[in-house]
């Protein structure tokens, strides 16, 4: 174990520490590996090599904006303190293994969360892997890029990307278009990820030909999915026949991936989620991992992060 001393004489402490030392609190949290003492103008940091280097990397972005700007707000604050994980997966990685793929704009898309990496290494070892966690942690948009990739290493022959739509049927009757008119705006988010890693003439050509079909959950009954990528997106609407008729359609050589948010169910009252009894009864059996996201992985706005931490405090003061 080994410390190092970082000089803060130049700022004010209350900008870095924060009212009632708060953002001491959040830069603790965000380092649990390591000891932080706060002494004059010293803050140290006690804790073994690699978590100290990731520390000072992330402290030191925030002081220089703090002697830049003089002081900066709290949103902006959460903001340089985010670095935490990507600064977590340079030392992790440092020679860019863990890009997933190149996206469509030349961008490198890669794990930026804990979570996120979970996802990408439970994949690469377990046949199916049910990510569950709040909106904003990058779920689907990981679970798509996985496939993706598979996809152009020719690993797989084809990319199903599922969604339950719980007002499709009759439900969206009243709307103008045929069935996919109807169903597509459920399905928008799917589209949304697909052309961030798809230059538009290859997805285009991907959709035409059914390379990568897009469909609703119903959809699936009756069908085996071979030697295919399989992605079942907000599962916590699927029914309990549902999820299990869709993992059952499972095939040779296929990998599916199940995203959810166990609390966001939108399903009718005497209906229960398939996603609750699915993570209840399946995590035992080899070859399935179950990925556990918190408010802590969301990539959305830095008030997302706070607004999901007071709910989940909310539902633990209830219970």
């Amino acid at each position: 174990m080994i410390e190092h001393a970082i000089s803060i004489e130049d700022i004010s402490p209350l900008e870095l520490y924060g009212v009632n030392n708060s953002r001491l609190r959040q830069i603790k949290e965000a380092f649990p590996e390591l000891v932080f003492l706060a002494r004059g103008n010293e803050l140290r940091i006690r804790g073994n090599e690699v978590h100290l280097t990731e520390a000072k990397k992330v402290i030191g972005s925030i002081l220089a904006e703090l002697l830049r700007r003089g002081g900066v707000t709290d949103e902006r604050f959460d903001e340089l303190l985010d670095k935490n994980e990507e600064t977590k997966a340079e030392t992790e990685n440092p020679n860019g293994t863990d890009v997933i793929l190149h996206g469509s704009r030349g961008n490198l898309i890669r794990p930026k969360t804990k979570g996120q990496r979970d996802i990408v290494e439970a994949a690469s070892s377990h046949d199916i892997v049910i990510a569950v966690g709040p909106a904003g942690t990058g779920k689907t948009y990981t679970a798509v890029a996985l496939a993706v990739k598979a996809l152009k290493e020719k690993r797989v022959q084809k990319i199903f990307l599922v969604r339950p739509a719980v007002e499709a049927g009759e439900n969206l009757g009243f709307l103008p278009g045929d069935l996919k008119d109807k169903i597509d705006p459920y399905l928008r988010p799917l589209y949304d990820a697909l052309e961030e890693m798809l230059h538009f003439d290859k997805l285009k050509s991907y959709l035409e030909k059914n390379t990568i079909e897009i469909a609703p959950l119903a959809y699936m009954r009756g069908r085996t999915l071979n030697n295919a990528f399989v992605i079942l997106d907000e599962a916590q609407n699927a029914t309990e026949m549902q999820l299990k008729m869709f993992l059952t359609r499972m095939g040779r050589d296929s990998k599916i991936i199940v995203t959810g948010d166990d609390s966001q169910i939108d399903l009718p009252r005497n209906q229960r989620s398939g996603l609750l009894q699915g993570i209840r009864i399946l995590a035992a059996i080899e070859g399935i991992a179950i990925i556990r996201l918190s408010y802590r992985d969301v990539v959305r706005h830095a008030l997302v992060k706070k607004i999901l931490s007071a709910y989940d405090n909310e539902n633990k003061k209830q219970k």
